[in-house]
């Protein structure tokens, strides 16, 4: 195997990457280490471009590997990797966003990056390593693509930053940020944000990208370096040709009705007239220029036009195509508990964007369970994100969640997880649905508020509320403006999509992705503080709705006890074969989860139910005490003496020597099988066993034969 191998002191720890022939046949590979974590990268660019496509091609998929984490994992029958995990398929998401604004925009070939992790060591991320890894790939092989760019990890522990923290390191901090960055006239752009936070101020996401800075340069000098010495020529790629007399004819025709049909406050109005004109206008093309390149180049025409348009009216008139101040949001209304038999729902409407998020409480027995290569755990709390194609008025096949609805999903429950009350003060499994009813932009921050509001209306006692606001972008000559609640075009042909979410004290997540090369730290700064300011509005308006968590469960809710017992004690409530449990269950009608240490969940819609079954394992869990008296049942009778049950699933020996004051022949003489007897405990021995006397009960009524 040939291989050069190139190395980097990244704050202490070796970043190691390994050039190699193992990938030979792609047009670009790499291997990258950090720690005992390797990931594989691999570009590779079809030798055919795609006609007649209106998107570009590209495709980033992560592969775990369990045997990198040296697990023997999936189904019992497959035992090997399936469908990618979330994890996986937010990794891949991850990258894709961060990678794509660097490809030429005319280039139409397939472009696929793979990034399979080979080797994992518990301690490093793969995903930071895998951006880079990723960005090397394309950046020395022919692809044409404008890099490289880097990425890095930023934590915080008691005001410090920490660069890259290993897993143990991020359960304990209170801020999560993945920074990546582009080089720019010797200056570090940002091209990416990703993270989550316990509530905090704008001013950490600038200080974190601050921190970041310096590794960010220190990596691309880095990869420069590498790419000067093995980096392969790139492929050129050809310019759309200009048709100026087609272009002239277009202007012509279009005139005034482009900018007429373009602002226009109501959206359904403003799509119908655009495609209507769009229409018009190829029909005219067509029937003039037969040639079907020629109505190809007027459809491409046609949306480079309105991209024009919108973007010279917001830079230069603060114009919107809704007619709405650059920092104006909306109309905004809220409802809660429009579903009767759910255990909370919630309704938010910006404009024509509708969510409803819908909760449902479930048994801690309800959680769900991660098996995959870096987690193996169980999730209490779970944001679900639906996006059926009728809330853009389109008809499509229903499949299974895609990408973007994972992504979007778990954004929203990235920012609401900070505000979830621990199992200790609410033992429920929680999960969100939320049901996008009518999009036009930032359905995935409309979800945060809804599903807040779905919380607060079941009655969970979240500490605050939640909103989230999503900002756009249009920059033309060094002149830049920055759009609150970005709607369906702005989106489109603006510049950045920036998400940021948070309760009044801070922000607990936050997503930007650019379409340009990136970003300065001003414009960040600004956006991060017209952000607050709309959340601010948001909340306030939800505060409307409802101001506080309901203090009562939905009666359809589950209700759920608690009770702790000493550990030793779980095998007598289990018994033999789980035949104690299973009778629980079955004559309460409840379901009954057990932790190692003690600790049971009793859950039931009936609270009767689970009062009931409560009642039997404290009987069967209780701890006698030397001189209580019990009415019990005689269980067995043995030569020396008789065993009583004094409670569900505990007996105590009445030796022969006890059951009456007088000498006892035999035992059947006083007690028999199936009598009711009064006992009175007199000692517990140190295994546990316990000794009863009916003798020493006080007005001893005789038993048997003997008066």
């Amino acid at each position: 195997m040939k291989e050069k191998i190139f190395k980097l002191d990244l704050n202490g720890k070796e970043l190691i990457i390994k050039i190699t022939d193992l990938a030979e046949q792609a047009s670009g590979s790499c291997l990258i280490q950090y720690g005992d974590t390797l990931v594989l990268a691999t570009a590779v660019m079809s030798k055919q471009e795609r006609e007649g496509i209106d998107f570009f091609p590209l495709s980033v998929e992560y592969q775990e590997r369990y045997y990198a984490a040296g697990k023997i994992l999936g189904s019992r029958y497959i035992r090997r990797e399936s469908r990618p995990s979330d994890e996986a398929i937010l990794t891949a998401r991850l990258i894709d966003r961060t990678i794509r604004p660097l490809f030429p925009e005319n280039l139409k070939k397939e472009i696929q990056v793979v990034l399979t992790c080979l080797s994992w060591d518990r301690e490093n991320d793969p995903d930071i390593i895998g951006l880079i890894a990723a960005s090397l790939s394309l950046a020395s092989s022919d692809i044409p693509w404008s890099g490289p760019i880097v990425s890095v990890r930023v934590g915080r522990i008691d005001n410090e930053f920490i660069l890259n923290p290993t897993y143990e390191q991020r359960e304990k901090c209170d801020f999560d940020l993945v920074v990546s960055g582009i080089e720019k006239d010797n200056e570090i752009l940002i091209n990416m944000l990703e993270g989550e936070a316990q509530e905090s101020e704008e001013n950490a996401v600038l200080e974190a990208v601050k921190f970041s800075m310096p590794y960010l340069k220190k990596l691309i000098s880095f990869q420069n370096q590498i790419i000067q010495e093995i980096g392969k020529e790139k492929i050129l790629v050809k310019n759309d040709e200009q048709d100026t007399d087609l272009q002239k004819d277009i202007k012509e025709f279009l005139g005034e009705k482009l900018e007429q049909c373009l602002f226009s406050p109501d959206k359904t109005e403003r799509k119908e007239k655009t495609s209507e004109l769009k229409n018009d206008l190829l029909a005219f093309v067509a029937e003039k220029y037969p040639e079907t390149k020629k109505v190809n180049f007027a459809k491409d025409f046609f949306e480079k036009e309105i991209e024009k348009l919108l973007r010279q009216n917001i830079i230069s008139k603060e114009k919107r195509p809704d007619a709405r101040k650059l920092d104006e949001i909306r109309e905004i209304s809220c409802e809660t508990g429009i579903l009767p038999r759910t255990h909370g729902s919630g309704l938010f409407c910006r404009g024509l964007t509708k969510t409803l998020s819908i909760l449902t409480l479930g048994a801690p027995g309800d959680v769900r369970f991660l098996e995959g290569m870096e987690f193996v755990g169980k999730k209490r709390f779970m944001h679900h994100y639906n996006f059926p194609a009728y809330c853009v008025g389109e008809v499509k096949p229903f499949r299974g969640p895609g990408r973007r609805e994972i992504g979007h999903g778990m954004l929203a429950e990235k920012a609401l997880l900070p505000l979830i009350p621990d199992a200790d003060e609410f033992p429920y499994t929680i999960r969100i649905v939320s049901e996008n009813l009518s999009s036009n932009g930032s359905t995935s921050m409309a979800s945060i508020s809804s599903s807040c509001l779905a919380l607060m209306d079941a009655g969970v006692p979240i500490k605050s509320h939640v909103a989230g606001i999503a900002l756009g972008l249009i920059t033309e000559n060094g002149n830049y403006k920055i759009l609150t609640d970005i709607q369906g075009p702005e989106d489109h042909y603006g510049d950045m999509d920036f998400k940021v979410a948070g309760t009044e004290k801070g922000i607990t997540a936050i997503q930007m992705d650019v379409k340009i090369k990136g970003i300065t730290e001003q414009i960040l700064k600004d956006a991060l503080e017209q952000g607050k300011k709309a959340r601010k509005q948001i909340l306030d308006k939800m505060k409307k709705t409802i101001a506080q968590p309901r203090k009562e469960l939905s009666r359809f809710a589950p209700k759920i006890k608690i009770l702790q017992i000493n550990p030793e004690k779980i095998r007598e409530v289990i018994g033999p074969g789980g035949k104690i449990i299973n009778k629980i269950i079955e004559d309460c009608g409840v379901t009954i989860d057990i932790e190692d240490s003690g600790k049971i969940f009793i859950a039931s819609e009936s609270e009767q139910a689970v009062e009931k079954a409560m009642e039997w394992i404290k009987n069967i869990t209780r701890e006698v005490e030397i001189g209580e008296i019990f009415q019990g049942k005689v269980k067995r009778i043995l030569d020396f003496g008789a065993f009583v049950e004094i409670l569900p699933g505990q007996d105590g020996l009445v030796h022969i020597s006890e059951l009456a004051p007088y000498r006892v022949e035999k035992v059947e003489d006083i007690v028999k099988i199936g009598d009711t007897v009064s006992v009175k405990v007199i000692s517990v021995d140190e295994q546990g066993r316990i000794n009863l006397s009916i003798k020493q009960i006080k007005e001893q009524k005789p038993y048997g034969k003997n008066k």
